[in-house]
């Protein structure tokens, strides 16, 4: 079997909170934010702070909260769309700045909000390989290096931050089976089209879509209406692979922590999935939008808050660029 042996995570120090965002948009105010996105602040990070230097910093602080060493580590997988380079993988870096045994394997992969199942479910298949025993799952981005500085509605958003997860042969939570899926028809709807190898330097060119938002090719464009509608029909039907696939009905899922793309979203999955508001999680009041690490982020508060303990099943949920999605349960 294999489990969740420690999670922790970092948020850089910079914070942007609505009133500072709105200086700039004024048209906007923050309660319209506030409620329809559900964030009130979001951790930014500072120009010469990449990701790479947040997932070391939320690393760190998994050894230092669980007591685990370094040296006990055999695998590092990264996941990241703000890599330091095209090449080497950051996670190599990692490896050194982190006092990683050169026993250890190292890779990143280039996914979005659905980055942290796919780790776990990579990590799972490692071990069960026999190809690694304690698997440091790491989770960082800085989507707002990205984003355009008129692009209000993105910019209210997402937030910056990091996760770390050690996948072991012991733990706290089991991690049963995945439900996974992809749809690469829909990548259009969420990219930085320049700057990698089809389109390598930057355009300067923009265009104004049907809402009249204007959306740049040098910059992240989100189709915020076909993203939403790509969840809608997507979220239900992997629920209901998760569920066949660990052989449990949804009454037995006591907990449902999905990722945390803004308030409206969460909420209209809720209601379309007719899940109770007791057993559903919905936080991004502080953090934002952080990606590939809201997962973990809710996971660790949840522990230190108490609202998932020893003998729960919780069903964790990514689904976001790529497209991408996928799902799991998790045995407390």
């Amino acid at each position: 079997m294999v489990y969740i042996k420690a999670i922790s995570y970092y948020l850089p120090e910079m914070v942007v909170t609505n009133e500072e965002l709105l200086k700039e948009f004024p048209e906007w105010s923050v309660d319209k934010v506030a409620v329809k996105v559900g964030v009130n602040s979001r951790h930014i990070a500072m120009k010469d702070e990449t990701a790479t230097d947040l997932a070391e910093k939320a690393a760190r602080k998994l050894f230092e909260e669980s007591g685990v060493s370094p040296s006990e580590i055999d695998f590092v997988l990264l996941c990241t769309q703000s890599s330091d380079y095209h090449l080497p993988s950051s996670a190599c870096i990692l490896q050194d700045r982190l006092g990683i045994p050169t026993t250890a394997g190292a890779f990143d992969y280039n996914l979005g909000c659905s980055g942290c199942i796919y780790g776990m479910a990579v990590a799972k298949g490692l071990i069960v390989g026999g190809i690694a025993k304690n698997v440091l799952v790491l989770t960082a981005e800085t989507y707002n290096k990205y984003l355009h500085s008129s692009d209000k509605s993105n910019r209210s958003i997402f937030g910056d931050g990091a996760a770390a997860c050690l996948v072991s042969t012991e733990g706290f939570a089991r991690i049963g089976e995945f439900a996974l899926g992809t749809d690469g028809s829909g990548a259009n709807n969420l990219i930085v089209k320049t700057g990698g190898a089809r389109i390598p330097e930057k355009t300067n060119k923009s265009i104004i879509d049907d809402e009249g938002h204007t959306w740049y090719d040098d910059y992240l464009y989100m189709n915020g209406g076909a993203i939403f509608n790509f969840t809608l029909e997507t979220v239900p039907v992997m629920m209901k692979q998760v569920l066949d696939k660990n052989g449990i009905d949804k009454d037995n899922v006591d907990y449902y922590l999905f990722h945390q793309a803004n308030k409206f979203m969460l909420n209209t999955i809720r209601k379309v999935c007719v899940l109770p508001k007791d057993k559903y999680y919905i936080n991004l009041e502080t953090t934002g939008n952080t990606v590939s690490s809201t997962v973990m982020i809710g996971l660790k508060d949840c522990m230190e808050a108490g609202t998932i303990h020893k003998g729960m099943q919780v069903m964790c949920a990514g689904f976001g660029v790529g497209l991408s999605w996928g799902g799991v349960i998790l045995q407390f």
